[in-house]
């Protein structure tokens, strides 16, 4: 295993997908962290920085923050949504056969 040069390392222009034996899967699961989370990561740092108080810059931070974790939490409800119900209409094809 080469290292390279620890002390002057070169870097990647950016992300690559990793090549694997299934390029399907590593391509689907992009795309679908693409399309469930399309926006950047909001920084609030910058706001932080330039000494303004955090009272101050959570208002602003935080639909921002919401928007950027809407897909996941719109995944998040529809598995919970999905674990309640296909129990509950089990149950009652089960119990309720006409």
């Amino acid at each position: 295993m080469e290292l390279g040069n620890v002390s002057q390392p070169v870097y990647s222009p950016g992300l690559e997908a990793p090549g694997s034996s299934t390029p399907g899967l590593v391509g689907m699961v992009h795309g679908f962290l693409r399309l469930v989370q399309p926006h950047g990561l909001p920084l609030a740092g910058g706001l932080a920085g330039l000494g303004v108080p955090a009272s101050r810059c959570l208002p602003s931070f935080l639909p921002q923050l919401l928007r950027y974790e809407l897909g996941f939490l719109v995944c998040v409800a529809v598995g919970l949504l999905f674990v309640v119900l296909v129990p509950l209409v089990g149950g009652c094809f089960c119990c309720c056969r006409c």
